[in-house]
């Protein structure tokens, strides 16, 4: 726990719950998001092939989570540690330049 603690920069362990839990509603949400979201784009699960939907359904899901990731964050009290990984993460993928501080 305490290198964790350490890494994430962290104090107490009740943020290491909090963290977790806003991760997991993140994912959950995301996905059942993302649902209603490619019934509108006119991709059913019945209807279009699946090579088709579930990577762009998969695709949906990435900006969903990493707005709703910062936003969940946010709600629980940990906005600058998900902002902070937000910025880490959209670095690596190479969309540093739409980031502003």
């Amino acid at each position: 726990m305490k290198k964790l603690k350490e890494r994430w920069g962290i104090k107490h362990n009740w943020e290491i719950l909090v963290i977790i839990f806003v991760f997991a509603l993140t994912g959950s949400s995301a996905t059942k998001l993302a649902a209603p979201i490619t019934e509108f784009i006119g991709l059913g699960k019945e209807t279009t092939n699946p090579f088709i939907f579930w990577p762009i359904r998969i695709l949906l899901i990435f900006p969903i989570y990493q707005v709703l990731l910062v936003c969940f964050g946010w709600l629980f009290g940990q906005f600058n540690f998900f902002w902070n990984m937000e910025k880490k993460m959209l670095t690596r993928i190479g969309l540093k330049r739409f980031i502003k501080d």
